[in-house]
């Protein structure tokens, strides 16, 4: 009997730490979405920032990293991070207190980098998966701005 017990504990254990090997190792691929682009770097971002104009979101900024780095002397691919705004969704979001938390997460950023076999790569936050933890609200507005960035995108991936 004790020997049972000794063997289930050890059991139960040893599951907990595979699943929590698991989550570790998987966690990146879980958070981040990234696409290979059927166009080049620069038709991506216009592409990007044209389909997102198009369905009446709004592009406050677009963030060239690889040009910012290079002011640091560093020599890196293309990198560039364009900001997505939704106005309606952010606003019903940013009128809830509670529901505020999340702003640290807007605009939506869409990152868009080339790698050093010349492939163009499309790279976002999982928010779908990200926004299953908060409920409520947060997670109906999250779900709305995810389903359309993914349109956004949608045109540009193999």
């Amino acid at each position: 009997m004790k020997k049972n017990i000794i063997f289930g504990v050890c059991g139960l254990v040893l599951g907990i730490i595979l699943t929590g090997l698991f989550g570790f190792l998987s966690a990146p691929s879980a958070m981040i979405n990234e696409s290979e682009s059927s166009m080049s770097f620069d038709e991506t971002v216009e592409q990007i920032i044209a389909n997102a104009e198009e369905l009446d979101w709004k592009v406050p900024a677009t963030h060239e990293i690889h040009n910012s780095v290079a002011r640091g002397g560093y020599d890196v691919d293309k990198v560039t991070v364009i900001e997505l705004c939704n106005v309606d969704l952010a606003g019903e979001i940013l009128t809830g207190d509670d529901n505020r938390i999340v702003s640290s997460m807007m605009p939506c950023r869409v990152a868009v980098y080339e790698t050093s076999d010349g492939r163009v790569i499309i790279s976002r936050m999982n928010t779908g998966l990200m926004s299953s933890v908060f409920g409520g609200k947060v997670r109906e507005i999250m779900a709305l701005a995810t389903d359309q960035t993914e349109i956004i995108i949608g045109s540009l991936i193999d």
